[in-house]
């Protein structure tokens, strides 16, 4: 990165709560609403992130995220379809306890992927592609997306494997920033 370029800053917001992901249910393609909870929290986002300026908002098309960028204030935002979270496949709905009690006693998401799902590495590479895209940007951008995908997006952006994102617990409704300090990525700010 050239030192007269700004580096950039990569603002994570995790969508507000939503039944499944109170019960601790893999939730990908189903497309929940928020809980009352989540609506409220995800309201709050406005003041939270009134004062900042973003260069780009970009948000994963499923109804739970674009509901929490319109209730942060982000009424028009940029939907990345990079962003959507891990596709659970077979495990689709379901908790890790259950998926662990029926299916594997063993299974790990971050290393195992699921059956008719996503592997860690194809997640990894459609992060890579928003890391990417972010860095190119060179300014400040605002991701409004999951728990798992935005935990592997950090991963990534410090340039580590994906499932060193099993390290980064994400809440509901919380902003996170990446960025750069001189010239290494790092993280600024977790579940703010």
């Amino acid at each position: 990165m050239a030192d007269d370029a700004p580096e950039p800053e990569l603002w994570l917001v995790r969508h507000g709560e939503t039944e499944w992901s109170r019960d601790g249910r893999h939730t990908s393609v189903t497309d929940l609403p928020l809980t009352d909870k989540g609506t409220a929290a995800a309201r709050a986002l406005r003041d939270q992130l009134a004062d900042t300026a973003f260069d780009l908002v970009l948000c994963s098309p499923r109804r739970r995220a674009l509901d929490t960028a319109r209730l942060a204030g982000f009424d028009e935002p940029t939907l990345e379809p990079d962003l959507v979270e891990w596709d659970y496949g077979d495990y689709e709905g379901i908790s890790t306890e259950e998926i662990r009690a029926e299916h594997d006693p063993d299974w790990w998401l971050w290393t195992d992927g699921s059956p008719s799902g996503e592997s860690p590495a194809q997640v990894g590479e459609r992060l890579d592609r928003v890391a990417e895209r972010v860095r190119a940007e060179r300014g400040r951008v605002l991701a409004v997306a999951h728990g798992h995908s935005l935990r592997v997006l950090a991963a990534r952006w410090l340039g580590m494997p994906v499932e060193a994102g099993a390290s980064f617990l994400l809440h509901t409704s919380t902003v996170s920033v990446l960025t750069y300090d001189r010239g290494t990525p790092v993280v600024d700010r977790w579940n703010a």
